[in-house]
């Protein structure tokens, strides 16, 4: 891929010199800045750096760490992450060569590739997220490159500190590979993380500064449509767990026969994102992606809006489709049947009774023997409740619907 711009180093030098000559004509006023508007202790001052040190006045509720990621051109991973909530910056560079302060010029030949470097609320969105963003907005089975930009330098990679980091990132990866959402398996490498090197500055959010050139390029390039081939729309709808943003919300012990629906501002603050495009928008997750499908402890599934029971472990089977699926409803009465007709096929939708819930469908291959139905459920749906817990969330009456 070739860069449109340079930065002249007389254009360089000029800046710097209407800097100093600012400066030097503002000195007059420096103790009167220096006792009304003193430098942050947070920066460190050198003579040709300005270094920011931890600072002491950070919000407690702000847990920042970074991690650097490789998928192809950095102008368009730095765009596509930086839409992701809980990310805090990001920046275009280098890393994984040899060589120090490496350019756009010289930076293959000293072993690197493009990379940014993420800053993120670890509280909002975790590591496993920032690998699996990265991994549905670029092509993670093209070792050779990234789409039209070829060579190594173009490389899916995913840089880790830690074990935990190792084994999560592998885990990631694995999961979607799972999915057989590819035709090719995954070729992303994991690999330990280098030293960063921040590229020029006429990188750094290119995307934002060119929004003509860069759109030109990114839909040239292929991006876009093999983004849209693949996910369809649910390429930022995380399916790893482990920040608040990804965590199913508490259900309080409530009276589901006489639930009020809150308002749909509330409920996005209660749902993930996925959950409330599935119950709300009528979508429909990716298969193998939730952790209901192969889940095969007693209890009862109930609707993560409301808590109205839904479906028992008594009648959950493996479909092999990649969601969880039951042969019938806990009661025939707790589910609402919607007859559907997309392109001429019908089809029966089913939604919860009390915070009308899109659920998933129900289909007629199911196990003959119990009844022949399959009720295809979205994980994202429902709330499981282990038997054991069924007394103290207010579920003990429906121990019996497991037996």
């Amino acid at each position: 891929m070739k860069k449109l711009f340079t930065i002249k180093n007389v254009s360089i030098a000029l800046t710097f010199t209407l800097l100093a000559m600012f400066f030097l004509w503002n000195n007059k006023f420096l103790p009167k800045l220096i006792v009304t508007d003193p430098v942050p202790d947070s920066y460190v001052v050198t003579e040709t750096t300005v270094t920011e040190k931890p600072s002491t006045n950070l919000d407690t509720s702000i847990v920042t760490k970074t991690v650097v990621l490789a998928g192809g051109c950095f102008w368009s991973v730095e765009r596509d992450l930086e839409k992701v909530p809980g990310v805090i910056s990001v920046i275009v560079g280098y890393a994984g060569g040899t060589t120090d302060n490496p350019t756009y010029e010289n930076h293959v030949k000293g072993g690197h590739r493009e990379v940014v470097e993420v800053t993120y609320d670890a509280n909002r969105v975790t590591y496993e997220n920032l690998v699996e963003s990265v991994t549905k907005h670029s092509d993670p089975t093209d070792a050779r490159g990234s789409f039209y930009d070829r060579g190594f330098e173009y490389a899916p990679v995913v840089y880790y500190e830690t074990r935990d980091e190792k084994r999560a990132a592998e885990e990631v990866l694995a999961k979607i590979e799972g999915m057989k959402i590819y035709p090719k398996p995954i070729v992303t490498l994991v690999v330990p993380r280098s030293k960063f090197w921040p590229a020029e500055e006429y990188h750094q959010d290119y995307a934002k500064k060119n929004p003509i050139q860069y759109n030109a390029y990114r839909e040239a390039s292929g991006r876009s449509a093999f983004i849209k081939k693949y996910w369809g729309g649910n390429e930022d709808i995380f399916f790893t767990k482990g920040a608040a943003m990804n965590t199913k919300p508490e259900t309080k012990k409530v009276n589901w026969e006489s639930y009020t629906k809150p308002a749909d501002v509330e409920l996005q603050k209660i749902l993930t994102p996925l959950q409330y495009k599935v119950t709300q928008e009528d979508g429909t997750e990716p298969p193998y992606s939730n952790e209901y499908d192969t889940n095969k402890a007693e209890g009862i599934y109930v609707d993560i809006v409301s808590g109205e029971p839904l479906f028992s472990s008594k009648d959950k089977f493996d479909s092999g489709t990649g969601w969880p699926s039951f042969v019938k409803p806990i009661t025939p009465e707790a589910v609402v049947y919607v007859e559907e007709n997309v392109l001429f096929l019908p089809r029966t939708e089913v939604r919860s009774k009390y915070a009308d819930s899109h659920l998933g469908h129900v289909f007629d291959d199911g196990p003959s023997e119990r009844g022949g139905k399959r009720y295809c459920m979205n994980g994202a749906a429902l709330r499981f409740i282990p038997k054991e817990d069924m007394g103290k969330e207010g579920y003990g009456k429906y121990v019996g619907f497991l037996l």
